[in-house]
């Protein structure tokens, strides 16, 4: 196959412009788990949980199937199976190595119950196929209305959060010293983790949600130090990220997944490759 069979094969954008009005909700949708992601991004690397991410996302994956199975909102079942393990670990999860051992044991867990489900399910393949990868077409207002309502609560919990869980997330032993209740604000960036995968799952897939929480952030740690600068260029890689693949996807036969993870993984080896390693870069 040469060059140009291959690119008509992959991308066609004779109607782009209809594609970008029909499926404006799609890349609002991008853009509203872009802000998400970047800014949650950056507790997941400080505090080490980027393992966990992968744990939330196959229970989340195993909720979303479970949903589908049943005929009911696959998005109500993705965030019931990402609190479902967002209560688990952080309740029996309060040391790294516990915790790691439980995400471990969920994980393939979580991922046997999703593939259960998705055999049984009697409908299209379409949609079995979209939970593991994203998928752009299916963002209708309802569920438009979820993800900016999920997000904004996310939000202004971390804002609210945002002085003892960046002190407990930078150095553990002193906030609680410092009367931090840090096992609490554990639990709690638990379970807003768990619904920042959740809502993640249904655009980007359960097989790539590191892409959206982890590397824009871990790409960030990579050129800059200060929390705050880490948090807006986290947001902005991760707006990239997901915006532009969804772009990319609206004129393409491929699924949004292999778009969204080459821009993230290309903007964190530009700046693997351009940022010196920092202190607090040691994270990621």
């Amino acid at each position: 196959m040469t060059f140009d069979e291959l690119w008509n094969a992959l991308f066609d954008f004779s109607d782009y412009g209809a594609l970008v009005a029909l499926l404006w909700n799609s890349i609002l949708a991008g853009a509203v788990l872009g802000v998400l992601g970047g800014v949650i991004g950056y507790f997941v690397m400080a505090r080490d949980l980027a393992f966990a991410v992968h744990g939330f996302s196959e229970l989340s994956f195993a909720g979303a199937t479970a949903a589908l199975l049943l005929g009911v909102n696959v998005v109500a079942g993705s965030i019931v199976g990402s609190l479902i393990a967002a209560i688990i670990i952080g309740f029996l999860g309060s040391r790294a190595r516990d915790r790691n051992s439980i995400i471990g044991v969920m994980m393939p867990f979580g991922l046997g119950l999703g593939i259960l489900f998705l055999a049984l399910y009697p409908g299209r393949s379409s949609n079995k196929f979209g939970l593991l990868t994203g998928q752009i077409v299916a963002v209708d207002n309802p569920q438009l209305a979820v993800l900016v309502v999920v997000a904004a609560i996310v939000l202004a919990s971390l804002a609210v959060l945002w002085r003892p869980l960046l002190f407990a997330s930078l150095d553990e032993e002193l906030a609680a010293a410092r009367g931090i209740p840090v096992r609490r604000l554990s639990i709690v960036f638990m379970l807003l983790l768990g619904l920042a995968t959740a809502v993640s799952l249904h655009i980007i897939g359960a097989l790539l949600v590191l892409a959206l929480l982890v590397t824009p952030a871990a790409a960030a740690l990579r050129i800059a130090s200060a929390p705050a600068h880490v948090v807006g260029l986290s947001v902005l890689f991760a707006l990239v990220s997901t915006v532009g693949g969804i772009m990319l996807a609206l004129g393409s036969s491929v699924p949004i997944s292999p778009y969204v993870t080459t821009i993230s993984f290309t903007i964190y080896l530009i700046c693997r490759m351009a940022g010196r390693r920092s202190p607090s870069s040691a994270v990621s």
